[in-house]
């Protein structure tokens, strides 16, 4: 087993003394909602097609979600040049879909970090970051859920920047894989090391949603597309043609089409919101992330929940109904 070296032990210990919150308000912090929600959703909505539904979702499901800000994420791939890049095409990306949805964006859409972590505690300033402090600090009935559907630089640093909202908010995270998986690695989480680390480690109530054996089950595909979501609102037709021309890139000399389907991983956070039952979960102590990408087991540390397995054809069936009521 490999060891901690001294300089993260330190970090450790200092994120355990810092406002962690007791075992037992950890727990109930933990439980799947029964009533409607607070929520923030924090989204590297560029990256690829599958956020913009996360966000339209959560916008569109009002019995269930109150929905106070979306944040820019920062991201790093084909699609950006870098980090601070991709933030800043998810922040235009996430005023389309206010525009589409009539929303405005003033006090609601903020620009997040434009760098990933530069080391273990060292937070990135930005507005995002520092909206999260100012919400989750106001006096609340219930937690604040921050849903985190990218690299989470921008919640970490708020942790970091403000360890005292730990007591007070609920990170339901879509990333990393199921701990019996052999690697970690997964884009959201290997984007930002230092900051995935604070998910797990600083104590934060957490629920993961992993991709691996999880969310990757919500899959659609162009048929299915056509028959839900095209034709049936703007938005929707908007979602449609990003799923065409995506997957149009993605078939790089296939023949068109060609038998294929697409992960809408991120609307996985919002489910579990609107409605826990259709993502089963448990609570695990919450593992080691290594270096190496990998998950070390240590019994005793505190409890996260992890997602186990979903519903995907409830899934889909509410977010279809809900986009075709946009007009």
């Amino acid at each position: 087993m490999a060891q901690i070296p001294p300089s993260r032990r330190s970090i450790l210990a200092a994120m355990t003394a810092a406002s962690q919150p007791a075992a037992d308000q950890l727990r109930k912090l933990l439980e799947p909602p029964t009533a409607k929600c607070q929520v923030v959703i924090d989204t590297d909505t560029y990256n690829e097609i599958d956020d913009q539904y996360a966000v339209a979702y959560g916008l569109l499901s009002p019995d269930r979600t109150e929905v106070e800000a979306v944040y820019a994420a920062p991201y790093l791939n084909n699609r950006s040049t870098s980090a601070g890049d991709g933030m800043e095409k998810s922040y235009e990306e996430i005023l389309r879909i206010l525009k589409f949805l009539g929303r405005k964006s003033e006090g609601f859409a903020f620009r997040g970090s434009d760098s990933f972590l530069p080391g273990p505690g060292k937070p990135v300033d930005s507005p995002a970051a520092r909206d999260v402090i100012d919400r989750a600090m106001k006096p609340r009935k219930a937690p604040l859920y921050v849903l985190t559907i990218g690299c989470p630089a921008n919640v970490a640093s708020a942790i970091l920047m403000e360890p005292l909202i730990k007591e007070k908010i609920v990170v339901v995270w879509l990333g990393g894989t199921t701990h019996v998986w052999p690697s970690a690695r997964e884009f959201n989480l290997q984007q930002d090391l230092h900051a995935s680390r604070i998910l797990f480690d600083s104590g934060v109530p957490l629920v993961q949603i992993p991709t691996k054996n999880v969310s990757e089950h919500l899959r659609t595909t162009i048929p299915e597309m056509e028959r839900w979501v095209k034709g049936r609102s703007k938005l929707g037709d908007y979602l449609f043609g990003q799923y065409i021309e995506y997957e149009k890139d993605r078939a790089k000399g296939k023949p068109w089409p060609y038998p294929q389907s697409k992960v809408i991983w991120d609307i996985s956070a919002v489910a579990w919101i609107v409605n826990p039952r259709w993502i089963p979960s448990a609570l695990v102590d919450s593992p080691i992330l290594t270096g190496d990408f990998r998950w070390e087991q240590k019994p005793g540390r505190h409890p996260i929940r992890v997602a186990t397995d979903l519903n995907r054809d409830a899934i889909f069936y509410d977010l279809f109904e809900k986009l075709a009521r946009t007009g």
